[in-house]
């Protein structure tokens, strides 16, 4: 997951309720964010006034070697933010055979449940695992994200799975989803999806409406969360709506915040707690 402050249509809205709850309505939608490194407590109150959720990684973030979150649920909750919980997966490379996928999927899901514990999130939670590779999902894939799913619901977790939204060819004349291969093989497991599409359009780019894009907008209709902007954005997918980004190609929160810049993706979620992690 990928990550002055200029970005088009930019307003100023609170996007959750005045409790905090979520609305059950689906053309109610929330905005949230992600970002790799956790932004500094001094950046929370600038940020809540934007943002209703925000991804926090129980592990090391895509690309990353610390996890910069560990410890930051209580103040992050104090904050009035929901959360959107994350556990990095593995890449296809990583998996070898199936049985070798097997183990590393209980593995990491007694990983990503033993942090959830330590971080204080309730066994209601929904923990989303990070898969990165989109298109079709080869069976090691498959084996892996089933075994995860598993051994999360085994520890008392939810499941869901972050994951493309975006047509990719899969042979001549033959496109796949990976947020639908993922749905038809799921059996009777229950799974949470949050999917990326920044694709112009369905995505508005980096933008800040006073009504965020509802997830089913992202053309993934049974999708409870959707990443429509990504930083630093992938120009194939966004030359139609690259002047919401800023010059440098990053998303940027809408208000200037203390510290370093913060570089971020964009989210929107049919809940202010997404995770249901407060």
């Amino acid at each position: 997951m990928a990550f002055l402050f200029l970005c088009t249509a930019v307003s100023s809205f609170d996007t959750a309720s005045a409790d905090g709850s979520p609305d059950s309505s689906p053309s109610v939608s929330y905005l949230g964010f992600d970002t790799n490194n956790y932004p500094g407590d001094a950046a929370l109150a600038a940020l809540r006034r934007t943002f209703a959720f925000v991804g926090f990684w129980l592990n090391s973030p895509p690309g990353g070697a610390t996890i910069s979150w560990v410890g930051k649920r209580k103040i992050l909750r104090a904050q009035g933010f929901g959360f959107l919980v994350l556990f990095n997966g593995r890449l296809e490379s990583e998996l070898k055979t199936t049985k070798h996928a097997a183990a590393l999927g209980l593995g990491d899901a007694r990983d990503a449940a033993n942090a959830a514990i330590r971080e204080g999130f309730p066994s209601t939670a929904v923990i989303f695992l990070d898969q990165e590779e989109g298109g079709e999902m080869e069976p090691s894939q498959m084996t892996y994200l089933h075994a995860w799913v598993s051994g999360v619901v085994a520890a008392n977790f939810r499941a869901g799975v972050y994951c493309s939204g975006i047509p990719a060819a899969a042979g001549p004349g033959r496109f796949v989803v990976t947020a639908e291969d993922i749905r038809a093989h799921a059996g009777s497991r229950k799974i949470e999806f949050f999917v990326y599409n920044d694709a112009c359009p369905p995505s508005p780019g980096c933008v800040y409406r006073s009504k965020p894009p509802t997830p089913a907008e992202s053309g993934i209709r049974f999708a409870s969360v959707w990443q429509f902007a990504q930083s630093p954005r992938r120009k194939r997918f966004t030359a139609s709506c690259a002047a919401s980004y800023d010059a440098d190609g990053n998303c940027y929160p809408p208000r200037k915040t203390t510290g370093d810049p913060i570089l971020l993706d964009l989210d929107s979620a049919t809940s202010a707690d997404p995770s249901h992690g407060r």
